[in-house]
């Protein structure tokens, strides 16, 4: 795999259109390495890649071979001093901050820790979390507006709909089941019609980048519904 110099910026996984450039902040790591998965984000087919380039406290690096689509995460070591502040473990995986997509759920188990449950925060756990964790995907930005253009609807005539997008969608009885909890439920034809309805001018969605559900919900058999714990900002919930 080839590897070069890239850039500093932006932050994430950048596809230009000839490769990848990648890059992340971690101003007090000793060594950043990439990592790049298969498509089915199979642990056992893990690539590591160790970034050379620092710039200001980013790592980064630029993958000419990489495509869209590429799944991947970041492996960082440095010091293990929690009472300073610092608990790096590259013995466990880490989602990309800055992913616009993620594939894959948090599988709940110990090994996602970063300290041995039961010994203490001084205790570096040794065991792999890869493949506990979601993985980030390098996504293609482009995308062809056509003639769409923003309404500029004034704001003494703005009519705001706040909404959860499964709750508003999976029980309408007009909107093909297949879409309904989806994002393409709420941009369905049913709902359109009832929002214009309305006299409603811009929804506003509740939580809709990639959340988790709390380790003890999950082995309750229940989920997080409302999304108010993000583990990614910048990519879609992929439930929706």
């Amino acid at each position: 795999m080839r590897v070069w110099p890239g850039q500093p910026q932006p932050l994430g996984a950048t596809w230009d259109g000839e490769g990848v450039n990648f890059a992340v902040w971690a101003e007090e790591a000793h060594q950043v390495m990439l990592c790049l998965f298969d498509a089915a984000g199979d642990a056992d087919s893990e690539q590591r890649i160790p970034l050379r380039e620092k710039s200001g406290g980013v790592w980064h690096g630029y993958l000419p071979d990489v495509r869209p689509g590429q799944l991947y995460g970041w492996r960082v070591d440095g010091p293990y001093a929690p009472g300073e502040g610092h608990r790096f473990n590259p013995h466990k995986l880490l989602v990309d901050p800055y992913a616009r997509a993620l594939s894959g759920q948090v599988r709940w188990d110990d090994a996602l820790y970063g300290y041995t449950i039961g010994l203490g925060d001084d205790h570096r756990d040794p065991r792999d979390s890869a493949p506990c964790v979601p993985k980030g995907v390098v996504v293609d930005p482009a995308f062809t507006w056509g003639d769409d253009t923003p309404p500029r609807v004034p704001w003494h005539r703005t009519v705001i709909y706040e909404a959860h997008v499964k709750g508003l969608t999976m029980r309408h009885p007009d909107v093909p089941a297949e879409l309904r909890g989806s994002y393409l439920g709420v941009a369905s034809e049913p709902m359109l019609e009832h929002f214009t309805s309305l006299g409603v001018t811009a929804v506003e969605l509740l939580p809709v980048h990639a959340f988790v559900a709390e380790r003890f919900a999950v082995e309750r058999g229940l989920t997080n519904y409302w999304g108010y714990n993000s583990i990614g900002f910048f990519a879609p919930h992929p439930a929706y």
